[in-house]
């Protein structure tokens, strides 16, 4: 890799293939930590889901970033799905930031020639995940993240509400966006 390319990380998606994805709120702010504000995104992905746009095998939604095992099922008008959920995750985040924290929400304020606010960092990260063992393997990664010591969110995977570990160790789908990926691989 030469160090032009070493720091650019994939973000790029193709239809009906399924990848591990990661996005980061901008300087890692941990905006995510409220659960009113978890719920935008859970939200925006069952509109996605029910609307057959993505279908999500795993996630997680962390303090400052979410991961998803998801796949682009048909675009979004004109966009990709996952276009679609920064845009408008980004647009009702910094609706609810506005409101309920002015200072923070100076801390997203930019100078961009297309917006004046960025709640997502630039440069999402998706690896495409073409084997039942990468799934399984990234999986096995997404549930552990909330009990990682620096997080210690819970203290165990199906306790923590804010990812598809219910779903896998009990069949619990709380907000109605999974599919097991077994159907998939």
């Amino acid at each position: 890799m030469t160090p032009l390319t070493e720091n650019i990380r994939n973000s790029q998606m193709d239809l009906e293939e399924v990848y591990f994805w990661t996005d980061t709120i901008k300087d890692w702010i941990k905006v995510l930590s409220k659960d009113a504000y978890k719920g935008v995104l859970i939200s925006s992905l069952q509109e996605l889901v029910m609307r057959g746009k993505i279908k999500i095998y795993a996630f997680v939604i962390m303090p400052n970033h979410i991961h998803l095992i998801w796949e682009m099922m048909e675009m979004n008008g004109k966009e990709m799905p996952h276009a679609s959920f920064n845009k408008f995750t980004s647009h009702l985040l910094a609706k609810k930031i506005k409101f309920e924290n002015l200072s923070l929400h100076s801390r997203f304020l930019v100078d961009e020639s297309d917006r004046k606010v960025r709640i997502w960092q630039r440069d999402p990260l998706a690896v495409l995940m073409d084997t039942k063992a990468k799934v399984e393997q990234k999986i096995k990664y997404i549930h552990l993240n909330p009990l990682q010591v620096h997080w210690n969110l819970a203290v165990s995977p199906e306790a923590y509400k804010w990812s598809s570990a219910r779903f896998y160790e009990g069949g619990q789908d709380e907000f109605g966006i999974l599919t097991d990926y077994r159907e998939r691989f």
